[in-house]
């Protein structure tokens, strides 16, 4: 139920004092200049309530998370259903919710991957991968791509590739090297008997939505293997249906060694991460030691239940088919934007439902990001590239409401362009 005025200036101050006192004074503030200050209150499907109830459209996604949208009803009712019966695992027995998710997420990742360690987040899943590819490989270098987004706990970061979330925390892993994203002469000039793995995202994200030529990573793959080193696919944001594909490797025929998972593997209910990988590399990480890498709170019930559910509806749903067909919608609609605005449209580029829209200056898209707000659409801000909108929305979405969001986008360019040639003029 929405509030009167006067309560949502209360909560709102309230809750933006409190960030300042205990939280982010730096996001309070930033939140409060774009707009974004009245807390939000519920979500469903593709939108998300304030405590006005005003009502959003949420193309932000979660940043890959919502692929079902806000609180799927098949995942929430699994969940609900384990929470009566236990919501944390004791370490001491077997559990029949972890093998079951272990099985399901088995059934549809590449080739003969077939053993996943579940955690808690993209990072943790992207610790473990390069924890693994080490100890299979008994070397110690790794290669990312420059502005590649693997996360921010020491490791993850030490393999991103954008230094302003680098430089305050060095010195990271030692040896690590970045190469152009989609340059695979880049990455034979790069790699050594002493490379462990490479990791790329399959699709770069946060770089703002970098997709790479059809023959990369086939390329990638043979450099890798005729060097000995591993290949790391970080599917943390293309998992599970975004691309078009169940995994964003599928489109290019390549079978990496290593995979890295999480948002939309929770169903937009649970946090979950999780890397596979097949037998060999699974023997060389936990032979030996079954306890060498280990989480008190990863492959817990209520997440297992979770995957297990967001497995099963995006199949059952055709979730996969879905993204690839409104793929098409939203990147033609995204590309009659940029015919009509050359001049501040650089470029639209995108795979299934995650699409990334180039503007000429940083400025104008922070602008129409925040246009799309006052259009009660949101769409995503790129951390490796401030000068690209991203729109991810849920794969659930109605074609009437992409096309909804397209006009938005299509109006905010507008808008912000008649606002900076008046203040130019």
């Amino acid at each position: 139920m929405s509030l009167d005025e006067a309560a949502v200036e209360r909560i709102s101050e309230e809750t933006a004092e409190k960030y300042r006192k205990y939280f982010s004074p730096g996001q309070a503030n930033i939140l409060k200049f774009s707009g974004f200050d009245v807390p939000e209150d519920r979500a469903e499907g593709c939108y998300i309530w304030d405590i006005s109830g005003r009502k959003f459209l949420d193309c932000v996604g979660g940043y890959g998370a919502f692929s079902l949208g806000h609180r799927h009803p098949k995942v929430v009712e699994a969940v609900k259903k384990q929470l009566d019966k236990e919501a944390l695992k004791s370490h001491f027995f077997m559990s029949i919710e972890l093998a079951d998710a272990c099985e399901a997420m088995a059934q549809v990742l590449p080739g003969d991957i077939n053993y996943s360690f579940l955690c808690n987040s993209g990072t943790e899943a992207v610790e473990g991968a390069l924890k693994a590819a080490r100890i299979h490989t008994g070397r110690t270098e790794y290669i990312g791509a420059i502005n590649g987004f693997h996360g921010k706990s020491f490791g993850s970061l030490s393999v991103s590739g954008r230094e302003l979330y680098k430089e305050a925390f060095k010195p990271l892993l030692p040896v690590v090297q970045q190469v152009p994203f989609g340059d695979a002469d880049a990455l034979a000039d790069a790699i050594n008997d002493k490379t462990a793995a490479v990791i790329l995202e399959v699709v770069q994200g946060e770089a703002g939505v970098n997709v790479p030529p059809d023959d990369y990573f086939p390329k990638v793959r043979e450099i890798c293997s005729a060097n000995g080193a591993l290949l790391i696919a970080d599917e943390v944001r293309t998992a599970y249906g975004r691309t078009g594909k169940m995994f964003a490797t599928e489109h290019y025929n390549v079978q990496p060694d290593i995979v890295t998972m999480a948002k939309a593997l929770g169903g937009g209910v649970m946090p979950v991460g999780a890397f596979s990988a097949n037998a060999d590399i699974w023997d060389s990480m936990f032979g030996k030691n079954p306890y060498l890498h280990s989480t008190t709170f990863g492959g817990n019930p209520l997440a297992c239940s979770a995957v297990i559910a967001a497995i099963k509806t995006t199949i059952e749903e055709g979730l996969v088919e879905r993204s690839a067909t409104l793929g098409k919608v939203l990147l033609e609609g995204l590309q009659s934007i940029q015919k009509q605005y050359p001049n501040v449209v650089k470029e639209v580029r995108g795979k299934g439902l995650l699409a990334g829209v180039e503007f000429d200056h940083e400025d104008f898209a922070a602008l129409v990001i925040a246009g799309c707000g006052r259009r009660d659409v949101l769409v995503a801000y790129s951390l490796n590239n401030p000068k690209v909108i991203r729109l991810e929305p849920p794969l659930i979405i109605e074609e009437s409401e992409l096309k909804r969001a397209i006009d938005a986008v299509g109006e905010a360019v507008a808008e912000t362009s008649e606002m900076l040639a008046g203040i130019s003029g």
